[in-house]
């Protein structure tokens, strides 16, 4: 095995289309060694399926990141919230803030957000006209999970174009000054809305939410923490999710003309469109305790592992064909939500918002077609997150 020369997940090439990126790589080796940044650092990036969800589960890839960077110098500047969160920890701290965190979206619960999310994405397509020109990405695909975690969180309206705003900054590669200047402003922010709503208690959905973290113990950063986390992973891969999904099914116009045919299949549908082309193209920072083999490779303690959803999702030993888009396909084992005590708590409420933004769409919209060409769209600038900069229809 020949590690890359260079990053492979930095190619302006990998954002456009990363899978031959993670084809070419996987054939090489599932798990291999590669350069990170341009300091001469190496990581290890898993792209089989079973490498993958062996490395999820694996309990001496370790998730604390303070630790990880506690002795090594950094000129980056995270806010606290952002960069000590429930995803940046390990039992038994992560286990508490987990177990709160699955409350929240339990499949009851979510059931009961449905008719205020009905009704969020029926007020944000009601100017919507056959004919018209719209851009799913900004006019729904982002507004929509923004406004429903907020909503969550207790958010006033007027604040929540700004949140979304500086959430969409915190994935941008190119900049970290950027990145970390928005984690100040999310954390800044949630901090003051924190401390406000406990000298004023009222009844409302933030003031439920800090009564169970007092329930269970969290302190006030870890509160912070929480809601931070809840705010950026809970809007930005559903939106990439909404617009992949559907950028998908134009491109293959039989599978979006049978969901349109019969709506009662798309529920069914998410997991293969969460296979074909995943919100998460590379999974959270996880590194190695320890000395450990997987895949065949050795890692050496003290390493970064990057794991791969994007790739392992289009992994032919666990998917045949995996390079087509087949509704029929059995896809439950995708991983694109992850897996084992990391896996996504929020899955079920990003799949009702997909599900019922595509049933608004396949419906009302039936004939809607992109107004661009496929390969002249542009895809965010992130190796964590795969998702369009703007998705242009004309709706029909």
């Amino acid at each position: 095995m020949t590690a890359p020369r260079q990053d492979p997940l930095r190619d302006p090439r990998f954002f456009a289309d990363p899978y031959p990126t993670y084809d070419r790589l996987r054939e090489g080796c599932p798990v291999q060694r590669v350069p990170t940044g341009s300091g001469g650092h190496h990581a290890y990036l898993v792209t089989g399926h079973s490498e993958a969800r062996e490395a999820f589960t694996d309990p001496r890839l370790s998730k604390d990141t303070a630790r990880f960077f506690a002795d090594r110098p950094s000129n980056r500047d995270l806010h606290p919230a952002i960069s000590r969160n429930m995803l940046a920890s390990d039992p038994p701290e992560h286990t508490r803030q987990r177990r709160l965190a699955t409350r929240l979206f339990t499949t009851a619960r979510v059931r009961e957000l449905r008719p205020f999310i009905t009704q969020v994405v029926d007020d944000l397509t009601s100017t919507w006209r056959p004919g018209t020109d719209i851009d799913l990405v900004a006019d729904l695909a982002v507004p929509l999970p923004v406004t429903v975690v907020c909503e969550l969180l207790g958010v006033p309206a007027p604040d929540r174009a700004t949140l979304a705003a500086h959430s969409h900054d915190l994935f941008d590669a190119t900049d970290t000054t950027r990145v970390d200047a928005a984690s100040h402003h999310i954390g800044d922010y949630l901090t003051h809305l924190i401390d406000t709503a406990r000298t004023t208690p009222t009844n409302g959905p933030l003031h439920t939410l800090l009564h169970d973290c007092d329930e269970d113990g969290l302190t006030r950063d870890e509160t912070i923490s929480l809601a931070a986390l809840l705010l950026v992973a809970g809007h930005e891969t559903t939106t990439h999710f909404i617009g992949n999904a559907v950028l998908a099914l134009l491109r293959h116009p039989e599978s979006f003309d049978r969901l349109r045919r019969d709506p009662s299949l798309i529920p069914g549908a998410l997991d293969e469109l969460l296979r074909f082309d995943s919100p998460v193209s590379v999974a959270t920072f996880r590194y190695s305790t320890q000395d450990l083999r997987i895949g065949g490779t050795d890692i050496p303690a003290g390493h970064p592992v990057l794991i791969s959803p994007g790739a392992a999702n289009r992994d032919p030993a666990a998917f045949p064909d995996p390079n087509a888009l087949n509704l029929d396909r059995e896809a439950t084992a995708h991983l694109s939500f992850g897996h084992g005590i990391h896996r996504c708590p929020g899955a079920p409420l990003a799949r009702a918002e997909a599900e019922i933004t595509l049933r608004t769409l396949l419906t009302r919209y039936p004939n809607t077609r992109l107004t661009t060409p496929a390969n002249s769209l542009t895809w965010r600038q992130t190796r964590l997150t795969r998702g369009l900069s703007t998705l242009p229809l004309t709706l029909a």
